[in-house]
């Protein structure tokens, strides 16, 4: 196992800052997953852990070693790539065994270790088949079989479920952690999807525009986001950011949406840290979590359902404004969010779509209530 430590790293290509100032340290045989959204740097970050790309400023270590001081062979690196990259003219054995035979190993050990990992990795049925008969999934499998058939002391992975459909990754997640668990390889894998970051991490560092955001076990990255960007990011549908002002009065705080406001009381814990902040504007983040009773409620308009089949999502104008305060300014083409009289752009860059100050609900699925919650007031 090998730790991996990177201390001021940074890669410009001409004037695009890919990867900026990241400190970053894996220590041996954890699962660390680099997450965020397309195009902000994470392909990059794993190329340069691996020594694939010199860094513009900035070092990379293997077991305190600079990795560009040790050779590409001595790395004993292994990577898995989004578009499996098999060779087409060899067997799914020939395909895995390949690292072993470049390598001069005797060919009944070869014969072995293909047959003991493709095993792990369920294509021992494939192994005289081409990579052109096999499904997304299986060349997955089979990709990742020719990167263990080394035995590597570090794994990585960049985006490799990307092109496989859905019942596939939902397996193929827990059977690349339970192999990497198994080998006790140090292992980093590249996703833009939360979803696999939060079920196989140690650990998850969120990258944004190349700087890194937050890093830590999922759980606490979930439920204690370090910036409003994570807050928002991480969270399956969007999480909801409306502006709200903040007034202390009587020992309680009011957060005024514009359109309806909510109270909290003295006794609540966020109450004290909340009134430090009177007659400021804060960021209201609002995840989708199942409806409770609870003290403090909004009323909206129910714009929109989706049926899951085991709940319904339903998105509610509750007449609030977007946040703003994301790190980047919106772009001025932006159009003026059509649901509030404010006029401010909403900056919304990591998700599809802009908000438009709406907030999500999960309502438990039964049978008829889609055709209800069509439209109304909650």
């Amino acid at each position: 196992m090998v730790a991996i430590a990177a201390r001021g790293l940074t890669k410009i290509f001409d004037d695009v800052v890919a990867v900026d100032s990241v400190d970053l340290e894996i220590t041996p045989g954890e699962f660390l997953v680099v997450l965020g959204p397309t195009g902000c740097g994470k392909s990059t970050l794993l190329r340069l852990l691996a020594g694939f790309e010199e860094p513009t400023r900035g070092t990379v270590t293997f077991d305190g070693v600079p990795v560009a001081e040790i050779g590409p062979r001595e790395r004993d690196i292994a990577m898995v790539f989004q578009n499996y990259a098999l060779y087409p003219h060899l067997t799914v054995a020939q395909n895995i065994g390949f690292p072993l035979r470049a390598t001069a190993h005797p060919a009944e050990e070869i014969g072995a270790r293909v047959a003991d990992v493709a095993r792990s990795v369920g294509v021992a049925d494939l192994l005289s088949r081409y990579p052109e008969h096999l499904s997304g999934g299986q060349r997955q499998r089979v990709a990742m079989a020719r990167a263990l058939v080394r035995k590597p002391a570090v794994f990585l992975l960049d985006e490799p479920l990307s092109n496989v459909d859905a019942g596939a990754r939902a397996a193929l997640r827990g059977e690349i952690v339970a192999l990497a668990r198994r080998l006790a390889v140090t292992t980093i894998y590249v996703t833009h999807d939360q979803t696999e970051a939060m079920s196989m991490a140690d650990r998850i560092a969120v990258l944004r525009l190349g700087v890194l955001q937050q890093v830590g076990p999922p759980v606490d990255v979930y439920a204690d986001p370090d910036t409003l960007f994570v807050a928002a990011f991480l969270g399956m549908p969007r999480t909801s950011l409306l502006e709200a002002a903040v007034y202390a009065q009587d020992g309680g705080v009011v957060l005024d949406l514009g359109s309806q406001v909510l109270e909290l009381p003295p006794g609540d814990p966020r109450t004290a840290r909340l009134a430090e902040h009177h007659t400021e504007r804060v960021t209201l983040a609002l995840r989708a979590l199942p409806l409770r009773e609870h003290d403090m409620s909004v009323r909206g308009t129910v714009c929109a359902v989706e049926n899951l089949g085991h709940e319904l999502l339903a998105h509610v104008d509750v007449g609030g404004v977007p946040s703003i305060r994301l790190d980047a300014p919106a772009a001025p083409s932006r159009s003026v969010a059509a649901s509030t009289p404010y006029g401010f752009y909403p900056a919304y860059d990591l998700v599809d779509a802009p908000p438009t100050g709406e907030v999500m609900v999960r309502i438990p699925g039964r049978y008829g209530w889609a055709r209800s919650w069509r439209s109304g007031s909650v």
